[in-house]
């Protein structure tokens, strides 16, 4: 649905990058906030069901992975630090809580890192997406 047509419904455009980024995380469209951005676990929809966005160019290839290798790194260190020093546990009571608990922040991290990755493309305009801004108010260019 293109802005430039004045009787299509203008879509919900986010204000800011952060709050396209959290649509794109909470797997919702960037432009709207109400369609779903993926049909399947990983597989984004071709067009928004809402607003007819299309998605279909997107190209967030790894860089979810290394988002979610990240910030999986990052938030088990010190987990990782506390268990490996205590006494009580062996190393393969260490590695037995450490692997599953790794696996699953990945797998439960992906999804919500490549939508904001479509949602930060999408707030750039790459990749085939138009930049797309609300209209600057008045009350910003008065001095």
């Amino acid at each position: 649905m293109p802005l430039d047509d004045p009787s299509a419904k203008r879509p919900n455009l986010p204000a800011s990058i952060w709050e396209a980024l959290l649509r794109g995380a909470r797997c919702r469209c960037p432009r709207c906030g109400d369609g779903k951005i993926f049909r399947r676990w990983l597989k984004p929809v071709d067009s928004c069901p809402s607003c007819q966005l299309d998605i279909s160019g997107q190209r967030a290839d790894d860089f979810p992975a290394y988002i979610a290798i990240f910030v999986t790194g990052h938030l088990l260190a010190p987990v990782i630090i506390a268990l490996a020093s205590s006494e009580n546990l062996s190393a393969w009571a260490v590695l037995a809580i450490i692997i599953p608990l790794a696996v699953a922040m990945m797998l439960l991290m992906l999804q919500p890192s490549k939508g904001a990755v479509i949602a930060l493309q999408w707030w750039n305009g790459m990749h085939g997406f138009r930049k797309e801004r609300l209209p600057e108010s008045d009350e910003d260019t008065t001095p």
